[in-house]
């Protein structure tokens, strides 16, 4: 197996999308089949609009088309779709939106939409396609029902809280979805506890691969980047410690 490399490895995660609005500037490029272009825009930390990321047409910057809430990860969805990935309570969600067909709003729409409601995506369209997949799935491999509309992704890496019964237990945990095979994998993180860090204030906000030891690394808010065991649930190096 390579040996690790910090270059290597903090340049895989770079290239990652990250929870919003944090992590805004990783959100991949959106082009639609039509070959229309979407940009993003975060709307700073002030005013009505303060922390939500909305995308637009580049053409139309004051009409935006989907708006996220905290805490959504967007990734490409084959061939030409958005996928969203988010925290529900006890859940994962993923949706999948044709960014073609997504309607336009006034943002007037999204004033006091998010602080009324628990949702975390705002669409005037629905999405093409949508499923969950349980956080309190025990670890192991488990199926899952995948609509056909992601069977083109092959591994999406998501992060999402855990239940813990003591301060010594797995307090999130890492679900490699494997939407091609209808799967994912369930990796509590024991090394992250209520006991060894300040669950809440640090969290752990995106995991990939090394691309050359397939190890799973990932990057936390107040804990810095590293790398995970084999098994992918235990704690094996800091790449960068906070």
């Amino acid at each position: 197996m390579p040996a690790p490399d910090k270059t290597r490895q903090l340049a895989a995660l770079e290239k990652i999308a990250g929870p919003s609005p944090w992590f805004w500037k990783t959100f991949p490029s959106v082009t639609g089949s039509s070959r229309q272009r979407f940009a993003w825009e975060y709307h700073g930390e002030q005013g009505d609009l303060a922390y939500l990321v909305t995308l637009g047409l580049e053409q139309e910057a004051n009409k935006p088309r989907l708006a996220l809430n905290t805490f959504c990860v967007p990734f490409l969805l084959p061939p030409a779709h958005l996928g969203i990935w988010c925290p529900e309570p006890g859940a994962i969600r993923v949706m999948g939106f044709d960014p073609d067909q997504l309607a336009g709003f006034q943002f007037e729409e999204l004033v006091g939409w998010f602080k009324q409601s628990n949702d975390r995506v705002y669409a005037g369209t629905a999405p093409v396609a949508e499923f969950e997949v349980s956080t309190g799935l025990p670890a192991g491999t488990h199926p899952v029902e995948v609509p056909a509309e992601f069977r083109a992704v092959e591994e999406l890496i998501v992060v999402g809280s855990y239940p813990a019964r003591t301060r010594e237990d797995a307090a999130c945990a890492v679900f490699v979805l494997y939407p091609h095979a209808g799967l994912v994998e369930v990796l509590p993180q024991k090394w992250f506890t209520a006991r060894q860090f300040d669950v809440g204030r640090q969290w752990i906000t995106r995991v990939t691969r090394d691309p050359d030891t397939h190890r799973l690394i990932g990057e936390g808010v107040r804990l810095g980047t590293f790398e995970l065991s084999e098994d992918g649930c235990g704690f094996q190096r800091w790449i960068e410690k906070s």
